[in-house]
């Protein structure tokens, strides 16, 4: 079973005018990148997500502000902070994944591996888990 959590450290680029990250398929990003999708306005209190991929697979990064993810991988559940724009959580394929407690300054910014396509989806806890215990 694949580890239940995983992040990368992006390189930064910065002086005293700022700092820059720049993210590459199959260089900082471990896949081609063929979907980029952005959320920001959430409401701490209405969490999102509640589902896992059969193939995709994902890098969530917090542009700005933060927010807790729990992973799960139908055995293990673990909760993490995202914080930092350097920082990428991997979401890889069979993880189901929520997002909640956004700050209300809160850009959440995701790499996909593939674009979308609703029947890669399992939204359903149940069936994951049953998919996920194989």
């Amino acid at each position: 079973m694949k580890e239940l959590i995983s992040f990368i450290r992006f390189p930064v680029i910065g002086d005293e005018r700022g700092n820059l990250v720049a993210l590459e398929g199959n260089k900082q990003i471990p896949f081609d990148i063929k979907r980029v999708y952005y959320m920001f306005g959430m409401q701490p209190d209405l969490p999102r997500g509640f589902h896992a991929h059969k193939d995709l697979i994902q890098v969530a990064v917090c542009l700005q502000g933060s927010c807790d993810i729990l992973m799960d991988n139908g055995s293990d559940k673990q909760v993490v902070t995202l914080n930092s724009p350097d920082k990428g959580l991997v979401i890889d394929i069979m993880q189901w994944h929520e997002m909640n407690n956004f700050s209300a300054d809160c850009v959440l910014m995701v790499l996909a591996s593939d674009v979308y396509n609703e029947s890669d989806y399992i939204r359903d806890y149940s069936s994951f888990l049953s998919e996920a215990r194989k």
